[in-house]
Order: C-alpha cells, then sequence, then structure tokens
C-alpha cells in the first residue's frame, strides 16, 4: 500500500499508539488501514443414491494458480453475503451446481498467504452441473477416484482426507465433525488439539 484511500496523501509503515503491529498510517489524516486475512470460501457438495457410496464434486481449475488443477468449488467471500451464501455462490460459478448448503464442515488458517479457508457441508439437488468460466471441468468422484496427486491446494486434500474419514466413522454409527487445520509454511498440515 502506497496511498491511503481517505485522503490519497503516501502512507508510513509504522506500529500505531498503543498497537504491537506494523501497520499503514497516514501522516496527513491519521487513518490506520489495516491488513486483514481474506475468507477462501466453498463447499463439499455430495450426491449418495440410496445403497451407492458416497460421490463429491471437483472442479478443475481454468485459472492460476494451478491451473488445470482439481479443487472443491471455493473462491474468496464477497462483501455483503455470508458464509453459508458465498459457499453457495461459488459452487454455482464454478460447476453450474445448485446445492443444498449443510454445516460448517472444516475452518483453514493458511497464515503465510493470509487466508482462512472454510467449506460447507452440501447436497447436490440434481446431477445437472457444468463448468462455470473459472473451471475447464466439473466431475463428481467417489474416494477411490480422487485424482489425490493432482489436487490444487492442501487445504483440498485435507479436507477431502477429513470427509472421507468421518463418511467412514459415520457407517460405523459416528457423525461429522467439525474440524479445524493450521496450514505451516512448509505445507505441512498441522492439527488443532481442540
Amino acid at each position: 500500500m502506497k496511498f491511503c484511500s481517505e485522503c490519497a496523501h503516501p502512507v508510513d509503515l509504522l506500529i500505531p499508539e498503543g498497537d504491537n503491529r506494523p501497520r499503514y498510517v497516514c501522516k496527513q489524516c491519521a487513518a490506520i488501514h489495516y491488513q486483514n486475512p481474506k475468507l477462501v470460501v466453498g463447499s463439499i457438495p455430495v450426491w449418495q443414491p440410496e445403497g451407492d457410496q458416497v460421490r463429491v464434486l471437483l472442479c478443475k481449475r481454468a485459472i492460476e494458480p494451478r491451473h488445470g488443477f482439481w479443487t472443491l468449488p471455493a473462491g474468496f467471500m464477497e462483501n455483503d453475503e455470508t458464509t453459508a451464501e458465498a459457499a453457495v455462490r461459488e459452487t454455482e460459478e464454478e460447476a453450474g451446481a445448485d446445492i443444498e448448503i449443510g454445516n460448517l464442515f472444516s475452518l483453514l488458517n493458511v497464515a503465510q498467504v493470509h487466508q482462512v479457508h472454510l467449506f460447507y457441508l452440501a447436497r447436490l439437488r440434481s446431477l445437472d452441473f457444468t463448468p462455470g468460466i473459472e473451471s475447464l471441468d466439473a466431475r463428481m468422484f467417489a474416494e477411490h477416484e480422487i485424482p489425490w496427486d493432482d489436487l490444487a491446494f492442501p487445504t483440498i486434500r485435507t479436507t477431502l482426507e477429513l470427509f472421507f474419514a468421518d463418511c467412514a466413522r459415520l457407517r460405523e454409527g459416528g457423525a461429522f465433525g467439525f474440524h479445524t487445520h493450521d496450514v505451516v509454511r512448509a505445507m505441512r498440515i498441522v492439527s488443532d488439539p481442540a
């Protein structure tokens, strides 16, 4: 950041009085410009006909970063929408899919890129879907069909691994949980001890 969004004067990076982090501060109007993490929100769209295995809808990315790799439908949250609304919108935009949103499933902190990723459980209302402009392909996968080596991001792999582990627990009388994880700089996944 070079200029103040309030008065257009140059800003300096300094620690404001009473704070403990460097912030962009305008010396002209004293506006403090906070830079906070961005929310990436998506869904785990599932289809499970009676007596059949669960399948998850994945999209093949048509954009960078990670063009040509598979991901869950997700993207940056917009102003004036809830996280659940963002998950529904992103699923529609990237896969043309109509979903019934469920519970929040995972929260993944990706501090090194200043992001927090949230994924909701979702049920596909139909198998009528088509890739959006940000997707090369949209396809259903059973667990054994997931292109694990071609997933776009560690947060996608972690969320899918947790999802299928919870599916196995569900078959044994368990339930879906809520999961939090930190993706650390070395791209190693660290579980929240809670």
